[in-house]
């Protein structure tokens, strides 16, 4: 029975696997950096701040992937200079440490052009065994390096030893509730552990980013903190429902980012997903039948308080609230 089932989960995935890569394009802004910086002009003229990251493929260089963070810095800088004025300019990096292979001479190089454009670096989570190491890294830059954040995976129990180092180190969190499982607390709920951080973080962080499509949880989580005196806001990631959560931020009077990936994007994890959930084939087989999107396609991204229909290809407020998300544990 069990070499049955492995038999069935390979075919599963391998069928799944051509729908996952063509539904993951409709999540980044494209394959080059110039098509973010056009939705992150969108999104700061409508009054949304943003941070970018670098979604790598399987042929990208840990060179290519540092290059890549090079140029987005530097072109944060320029636009941040060009209207210093605007609050939606004010953008931060988004990296994934695993994608420059852990590299401290890569990492040296793209901390110090952070630290010299004044741009925020933060560090992306990916499963719990890389943790240690992202954490190194961040204790090494904090004390003479750019302004710099973190996520913190609600789902893993650590996350409270590194929130009590965000802290102490005064680097900014960004709370989500995690894509991968930690094997010490495995069946803990995404919900209840995601406030857990909250309240470790309430009334002692510098700021909290609550990055989370789920409404209800954003809110309560917002509250908390507000209640506390805790800066905070309300983190979404491009193409994903938005609505009710930019309500709740309306509601609530906080600030709005949008996280917007480019790149060459795949799903490595949601296969797995869709096996546990069979609802998600469908949500890999409807994005991969909409018309393709284009180079720098921008969701319906609408002001706080609209329920505007979608238009065609965007994120409907009907797609599943536990759809896999593209690359990486934020």
């Amino acid at each position: 029975m069990q070499t049955l089932t492995s038999y069935l989960r390979r075919t599963v995935s391998g069928c799944l696997w051509p729908l996952a890569r063509r539904a993951a394009r409709g999540y980044i802004a494209g394959p080059e950096l110039d098509d973010a910086l056009r939705v992150t002009d969108t999104l700061a003229g409508r009054g949304y701040c943003s941070t970018v990251g670098f979604w790598d493929g399987e042929g990208d260089s840990p060179r290519s992937v540092a290059d890549q963070y090079l140029a987005a810095l530097d072109a944060l800088a320029a636009r941040r200079a060009e209207h210093p004025y605007d609050a939606g300019r004010n953008s931060y990096l988004s990296i994934k440490l695993p994608a420059l292979r852990f590299s401290a001479e890569l990492l040296g190089e793209v901390a110090d052009r952070a630290a010299r454009q004044q741009v925020r670096l933060h560090f992306d989570s990916h499963g719990p065994e890389t943790a240690d190491a992202t954490w190194q890294a961040i204790v090494a830059l904090a004390v003479d390096g750019p302004e710099l954040s973190s996520t913190l995976p609600g789902r893993w129990r650590r996350s409270i030893d590194d929130a009590e180092l965000a802290i102490a180190l005064g680097v900014t969190a960004r709370v989500v509730k995690g894509q991968w499982s930690d094997a010490e607390q495995p069946e803990v709920d995404l919900r209840e552990g995601f406030l857990n951080v909250i309240d470790h973080l309430a009334g002692r962080a510098r700021h909290v980013a609550v990055a989370s499509h789920d409404a209800p949880l954003a809110a309560e989580a917002l509250r908390r903190l507000r209640a506390c005196g805790t800066s905070c806001d309300l983190e979404l990631l491009y193409g994903l429902p938005q609505y009710a959560a930019l309500d709740v931020a309306a509601q609530l009077d906080v600030p709005v980012r949008f996280y917007v990936p480019y790149g060459r994007a795949y799903l490595p994890y949601c296969l797995a997903q869709a096996r546990r959930q069979p609802r998600l084939i469908w949500w890999l087989l409807r994005d991969s039948l909409l018309p393709r999107r284009g180079p720098g396609f921008q969701p319906a991204i609408h002001a706080p308080g609209s329920h505007a229909p979608p238009t065609s290809g965007a994120a409907t407020p009907n797609a599943p609230s536990a759809a896999p998300r593209p690359r990486g544990n934020d």
